[in-house]
């Protein structure tokens, strides 16, 4: 479903991403992990072209999304869900509101189908109660999960995660977390996950990635990366937070 390869991105004079390769096949579910600065995010927000790689290829579905234009990037947007740390919900939106835009305006749906949609969604996270609540009004973990029924509401083909709990307190992580897992284990979509809760790739990844400096030292399936990890720093990592 996602190839990356030889993958590496710049700012300005500092390499953040070195030949990345990964692939990720329909339906699976890869957790990324790895210190600060590693490249995580760098590499999913290339993934959705948020970031213009410096150089190498990413397909999705076999097809090349580096060096397409403007109009092709929106379109491969509606493909490419993304799930924010920090919600990025529109304020003057109700969470109803938040979760139709995109089927209205990106989908082109009309407003009743949109809205049965985004019932439908927020049912899905819990919050059908609060669907006529504006963001102010609503947890940062209820925003988050605002978020997640807004990205699955496009039907993407891969949705992906950057960090969606770190900017949670944490009693209300386990909820947002909650939701990703039953997506997962539910929907058969295929997802990429950044995140530095080690519990959870455990439970919900059918493979696990380590990042470092830019560079995927290894990955596996997670008892063997956890349990049984094959690179120094992998263990040296793991080790620490443990």
């Amino acid at each position: 479903m996602v190839r990356i390869e030889h993958l590496n991105k710049s700012f300005d004079e500092t390499l953040v991403l070195k030949d990345v390769n990964l692939n990720v096949w329909p339906g699976e579910v890869v957790v990324v992990l790895g210190p600060s600065g590693s490249g995580k995010s760098t590499m999913l927000r290339c993934v959705n072209l948020l970031e213009t790689p410096s150089a190498g290829h990413i397909l999705i579905e076999d097809a090349e999304i580096t060096g397409r234009s403007a109009t092709d990037v929106n379109k491969l947007r509606r493909d490419v869900g993304m799930v924010f740390q920090s919600f990025n919900l529109f304020p003057h939106l109700s969470a109803k509101g938040n979760v139709m835009i995109g089927q209205t305006k990106v989908l082109k749906k009309g407003k009743a189908e949109a809205e049965a949609e985004a019932l439908r969604q927020l049912t899905a996270v819990g919050l059908d109660d609060r669907a006529d609540f504006k963001p102010a009004q609503l947890s940062g973990g209820q925003q988050q999960r605002v978020a997640i029924a807004r990205a699955v509401a496009m039907h993407p083909q891969v949705l992906l995660f950057d960090e969606p709990t770190s900017a949670l307190d944490p009693e209300l992580v386990r909820g947002v977390l909650d939701v990703i897992r039953d997506l997962a284990e539910k929907s058969g979509m295929t997802m990429i996950v950044v995140t530095h809760e080690m519990g959870f790739a455990r439970e919900v990844a059918d493979r696990v990635v380590f990042m470092e400096d830019g560079v995927v030292v290894e990955q596996g399936l997670p008892g063997q990366v956890f349990d049984h990890p094959t690179n120094a720093r992998t263990a040296e990592f793991l080790g620490s937070i443990k």
